[in-house]
């Protein structure tokens, strides 16, 4: 008898602590947030011309290899810059990158846009520093991570030029790949957050060299905030100055904006543009974006309706940047096109000076140097401007050359006049054709709906002026 009650009392215990655990269960859907607008704003039902796109890319390619590598080869010019432009950037999908201090919500807030919260598969999260590696989410057949020794062998992913920072970096760098609408279009990259007591050179690479990398290929960049934690250190003003000349891919985001009131709110809101107004040096500052990027209701008391309408704004902003892919990728390969032609013209002027002042009893390293060491007495930069229509604004720092020419012996270049072929051409005549016509004619192609062709300029019209010459976004 007693063991029957036992029983009993054990399937009512039973019982009761499922009933328990079913209502935790619905409490916790319950608060869960609608993810419905996340799905219609950036548009994953729309199939996208995938023919159109490829088309567009391989013309890309193809006039960047034929017009503007060969003067880039020709006179050196990655040893100035330190960018190579590989097939695999060419290729790639729209970079957003996520910066700023530790525990502020940076992989709460992917999980969150890409649906990963609570699965196995979420980015790790916490108040305490969590992301220690930087953390490549790009899209994929099936769910598994890469080694970041294997993203850099790979020619392919774009991510190969990132071994120069060495192995210590290399394994902090970690790749995921998943089946995912929005990673068909776009690639996340997750960073360490910023921690102000700690010293670069403690994470045994070079961070500010790798965020400056990530930086210079970011298509849209997420500087996240902690209405918490607003205090502006050293590491955080390093940050800022590598993000100069990128204001218009920046967006500020203060996050966790719930979890204050509504008056708490607006005072941190003026003390974030009271402490980044001196590092931001710009006539316009970028978009501040104020709400909650993780899958859980709004706390209660809060403006609700105001966090909807900046995240919705936010995904609209992040949807612009996806369709623009094509163009940014043909701007950004004009405007280094424009830089490589400007380097070009600046050598030549360089060794034209220097045959010009050789005489049969002249010592050449003394009289380079006196030229190398002001190029203004010798009208090296005022003649590119006088002879070419090439704005001063474009014109790259005089001390660079100095550091150019020594490694870089000067009697080792030819002049311009003297890099025509009778099949390929001339390097200056090829460039400035991809710079004034075969680029914006691609870009004036994609705007109107044609299909760029790989064989031919008929359909985009590369002999003619075209009428948007160049588009900036």
């Amino acid at each position: 008898m007693k063991a029957r009650v036992v029983s009993v009392c054990c399937l009512l215990t039973l019982l009761l602590f499922q009933a328990t655990a079913d209502e935790e269960e619905e409490d916790f859907t319950s608060i869960l947030r609608d993810r419905s607008h996340i799905e219609e704003t950036l548009r994953f039902a729309t199939e996208e011309k995938a023919a159109d796109y490829a088309a567009a890319v391989q013309r890309l390619r193809k006039i960047y290899h034929s017009s503007i590598k060969p003067m880039e080869q020709a006179y050196k010019y990655n040893e100035l810059r330190q960018h190579e432009i590989s097939d695999g950037e060419i290729t790639s999908k729209p970079m957003v990158l996520f910066l700023g201090p530790w525990s502020v919500g940076k992989s709460s807030m992917i999980n969150y846009l890409l649906g990963l919260s609570d699965s196995p598969y979420q980015l790790y999260t916490g108040a305490e520093p969590t992301t220690s590696e930087f953390t490549v989410i790009t899209h994929g057949e099936k769910i598994r991570s890469v080694e970041g020794i294997v993203m850099a062998a790979d020619s392919s992913r774009s991510f190969s030029p990132l071994e120069k920072f060495g192995q210590n970096f290399l394994e902090k760098l970690i790749g995921i790949e998943m089946p995912h609408k929005l990673l068909e279009r776009v690639t996340f990259v997750d960073t360490p957050g910023i921690i102000e007591n700690r010293k670069q050179q403690e994470r045994g690479y070079p961070f500010n060299d790798v965020c400056q990398w990530f930086i210079d290929r970011a298509d849209l960049i997420f500087v996240v905030f902690d209405p918490t934690k607003l205090d502006v250190g050293l590491e955080l003003e390093m940050l800022f100055r590598q993000l100069k000349g990128r204001e218009s891919q920046i967006r500020i985001i203060l996050n966790k904006a719930d979890n204050l009131a509504t008056q708490d709110l607006m005072r941190v809101y003026g003390a974030l543009f009271w402490s980044l107004a001196p590092l931001i040096n710009v006539t316009e500052p970028p978009r501040v974006y104020v709400s909650s990027f993780w899958p859980y209701d709004y706390a209660a008391d809060t403006s609700r309706e105001l966090f909807k309408r900046e995240e919705i704004s936010l995904l609209e902003d992040l949807n612009q940047v996806i369709e623009n892919r094509m163009e940014n990728k043909i701007a950004f390969i004009r405007q280094h096109g424009i830089r490589v032609r400007i380097h070009g013209l600046l050598v030549d002027r360089y060794v034209q000076t220097f045959k010009e002042k050789m005489s049969f009893f002249s010592d050449p390293e003394l009289v380079f140097k006196e030229i190398v060491d002001d190029p203004d007495k010798f009208y090296i930069f005022k003649s590119i401007l006088a002879k070419t229509n090439v704005s001063k604004f474009d014109l790259p720092n005089r001390d660079a050359y100095r550091d150019f020419f020594g490694i870089n012996a000067v009697a080792g270049f030819k002049p311009l006049s003297a890099q025509c072929s009778y099949i390929g051409g001339c390097l200056l005549e090829k460039i400035e054709k991809a710079i004034t016509h075969e680029l914006p004619a691609l870009l004036s192609g994609i705007n109107s709906g044609k299909q760029p062709g790989l064989s031919s300029c008929e359909t985009t019209g590369c002999g003619e002026k075209p009428k948007n010459r160049y588009r900036k976004n």
